[in-house]
This record gives C-alpha cells, structure tokens and sequence, in this order.
C-alpha cells in the first residue's frame, strides 16, 4: 500500500491536526488494509492557504511548461500502472482487468488528451474593440468520488492544473489510496509547493470546510445527487464555481430493427461495469413489446455468464459492492422492486454462490417493471438492470426522459439516422449509438439532476478558466 497516513498540504508530507484515522478496507475480505487522517477544518485552511500563497506563480508560469507537469504526471502514473490498479482493486473492489484497463489506464488516455489542449489556452480573441482573454479561476477544490477514484481525480485535477489554477484535494474516504501515489506522483515530478495539495478526511468535514471556503474560488465535485445539493447550497454563500457532476438512470433504448445480441451483451456489460458502481450505468433497458419476451431470454442467458468473485482472480467479472453500506442499500432496492411488483428472472437476494465473506451482490435483472417503480426511477449503484417495455418510439422517448436525471444513455438501430433521431430526443448530456466506444476527448457532463458543467477535452478545461475582455482604443 502506498504511504497514507499523512497529508500532502504544501509539497510536504504533514500529520492532521485531528489525531484521529479512518479505516481503509478491503470489501473483498473485509480486512482493514490501511489508514488515513480524519482530516480537519485546521487542515482545510492550510491546504487552502498553500494553494492561495502558489496561485500567482503557476498562473504566471508558461502554458508550455505547466504542460510538461501535465505530461511528466502521465508518465509518472503510467510507471506505476500496475501498482495503481492493484491498490485500486484492493480500496474498492475492482476486478483486475477492470482495474489495469479502466480505473489505471484511462487516466493516462485523459493526461494526453489535456497536453494535446494545451496550445489553446492563450489563444485571444478579437470582437470588435475588445480583446477576450481566458484566465485560471483560481484555487479549486477537487472532492473526488470512491467508484472511479483515480479517473475522476484526473479529469479534475489536469485541467485545473493545465489551466493555471492550484488545487486542493480531497478523496473520498472509502477509497483514498489512489490519490496517496498520485501525491507521491507529483512529489517526484517536482510541482511546485502548494500547486497541488492533498486532505483525506469525511464530506461532513473536510468537503464542507472546501465548500464554504472563502479562499476556494471553485468546487469541481462528483458523487451523489444528493451530497451535490450539499456542496451547492454551500458554495453559494460565497457565489464560487461550481461543476457538479452527480447521479445518473440511464435508458438504453433498444429499437425494434436493432441487433439484438449486440444491444443485450453491451448493454449487460455497461450496467453490470464496475459492479454497477458508475453514474452513468444504462440500468433501464427499453424494449419493444413485440420483442420483450426473445429479449428477456437473451438477457437471461447472458447475464448468467458474469462471474462474482475474488476481485483479485482474472476470471472474476463482478468484484464486491465497495462498503457493507453500500450492499445494504442495494439489497433495499432488490427487496423494494419485488415489494412494487418487479419479477426477478435472474439474480436477486438471495442468489447461490456469492462467496461468504466480501460486500457480494448477485448481478440482477427485473422485468414488469413499471416505468414510474422505485427501481426505476432512483439510482440504485449496483448491478442491477431493470427491462421496461414500450409499445412504439414516441413511448420509448416518453420513458427514457421520465426521469429526474439526464446524464447517459443509449441508443440501438440498424438504421444510424434514425437511433441518431431517437438520440437527439433524449434529454441527456451524451448518448451511445449502437455501442460506439467512450471518448475522453469529448464533453462529460449531465442534465437535470445530473449535475451541471463538462468534464473532459476542451469544454473540461474551460470550467477552469475565466473570461476577460479587453476594451481596446
């Protein structure tokens, strides 16, 4: 495990003022396998004031330059690549395939993507007889979330850096130890003191201490919908930035010319990622009610083909949920759809051959699941896949958006103009057509209760930088 049992505030490895430490544990065994600080409202304002006291030089300092950190971080991490995956499937259960080829691996795809930005930072522009300049916001305040820890710090932290602006950051306290190599990372890289800064802790203290901060200029925040509200009303009293990027109930709309096995296996894997932990999971599947019945078989057949298991064996598909909280909330879920008059054709609570110790839950599909049912409607972050039925397209779109999110979904047609027509319907901040593969260079962000502001490729980095104009003689 790597080092984790003190800050990183002002390129300096510091105890918490809070004596205390939170357990790190392995929701595989259940084992504690690390600790890290409790960190407190006292370290909140050293981050901060580090943060505050290096803003001026990095912001002055040469966009070329400050993207050779960017690019040195990306090699730093990709030497560690391993290590990272391996720490990651330890903190939070991810599957080892998983973990070397998404949770390690697409951090560096986004680094690049951000280098490659670079030379559009200074660019100006004329409008008339102004001048319009871009400029960093200033200190940001990056509270990252525990399914995705190491890409969601990364899609935050490099454009924040990339843009000029000085950081502070604070993991979530299930699964921190990502961003422990990641401070050790730029450590060795030689950023400036201050540049980057690290505060474990919980959101009740260290999140809302950032929040209010009247020296954080902008909160860059993932995680729930709920917590998100939190962080805003928050902010506000300050009137600082803030991006949110929050829950999600995908659709994945499946239309009647569709190849089938194609929509169910990708469809299945997307749910069923990261043990069903990710925002943007498709975890409504619409169906044709001419096809509903050849759909449900097909799903059935495939979805017994995911293997729960030791995170740690390559054979194992679906890891463990990432806290015993966690599974307790998704086994509500499972108990509430069965309560509302869903029907379990496979999975459920009480599936055979979940190991006996670890956070396991049986991947689960419901089907007569009402369109309005709690499981349809809230974001239940586990593997669980809820298939609706519509009786024509309009209906299809009808259900997709009856929903308080808009962050994903997807679309599937053997006619590309039309699942492009349905897609363009979907009140939704991206939408997959026929399984397209995920982009880091394009925009990431949701409607609605999704969140607000982008993440990733140019729209990410211009969360981080501010408009100025130049009235000119």
């Amino acid at each position: 495990m790597p080092r984790s049992d003190r800050l990183f505030v002002d390129g300096r490895w510091l105890t918490s003022a809070d004596d205390r430490f939170i357990p790190v544990e392995n929701p595989a065994t259940e084992e504690v396998i690390a600790r890290v600080p409790h960190g407190s409202a006292d370290d909140v304002d050293r981050a901060v004031d580090a943060a505050r006291r290096a803003f001026p030089g990095w912001a002055a300092t040469p966009v070329a330059e400050r993207a050779r950190f960017v690019a040195a971080l990306r090699h730093g991490l990709a030497s560690r690549q391993e290590e990272v995956a391996r720490t990651i499937t330890a903190e939070m259960g991810a599957p080892t395939k998983l973990a070397m080829t998404v949770q390690s691996g697409l951090p560096l795809q986004v680094l690049s993507s951000f280098v490659d930005l670079a030379g559009s930072i200074d660019q100006t522009e004329s409008v008339g007889n102004s001048l319009v300049l871009h400029e960093p916001v200033g200190v940001v305040a990056a509270i990252t979330p525990w399914n995705y820890p190491l890409h969601q710090s990364i899609a935050k932290i490099a454009p924040a850096l990339l843009a000029g602006c000085t950081v502070v950051h604070k993991p979530s306290e299930i699964a921190p130890l990502s961003a422990c190599i990641l401070a050790e990372v730029i450590e060795g890289i030689g950023l400036p003191a201050g540049v980057y800064n690290l505060v474990s802790g919980s959101g009740e203290v260290v999140g809302e201490a950032l929040a209010v901060h009247p020296d954080v200029d902008m909160v860059s925040f993932t995680g729930s919908t709920r917590a998100g509200r939190r962080v805003s009303t928050l902010a506000s009293d300050t009137v600082k930035r803030v991006a949110l990027e929050l829950g999600g109930k995908s659709a994945n709309v499946i239309l009647d010319d569709a190849d089938l096995d194609g929509a169910v296996k990708v469809g299945l894997a997307n749910c069923f990622m990261n043990s069903g932990q990710t925002c943007t999971a498709w975890t409504r599947m619409l169906v044709p009610a001419s096809r509903h019945d050849e759909i449900v078989d097909t799903v059935t057949a495939t979805a017994a083909g995911y293997t729960v298991g030791d995170p740690s064996d390559p054979r194992t598909r679906l890891g463990p949920l990432a806290s015993r909280a966690q599974r307790e909330r998704v086994e509500t879920y499972l108990g509430r759809g069965v309560d509302e008059g869903a029907r379990i054709v496979s999975g459920g609570p009480h599936a055979d051959g979940l190991p006996d110790r670890g956070y396991y839950v049986a991947p689960t599909v419901f089907v007569d699941v009402d369109p309005d049912a709690t499981i349809a409607q809230e974001e239940i972050f586990g593997p669980v896949l809820s298939i609706i039925r519509y009786q024509d397209e309009d209906e299809a779109v009808r259900i997709a958006n009856n929903s308080r999110y808009g962050l994903a979904g997807a679309v599937w047609s053997a006619d590309r103009e039309r699942a492009i027509g349905v897609a363009r319907r979907l009140r939704t901040g991206q939408v997959d057509i026929n399984g397209a593969r995920f982009n880091p260079s394009a925009p990431f962000g949701g409607y609605k209760q999704s969140g607000n502001g982008r993440e990733l490729g140019r729209h990410g980095l211009e969360e981080f930088l501010l408009v100025k104009s130049l009235q000119l003689p």
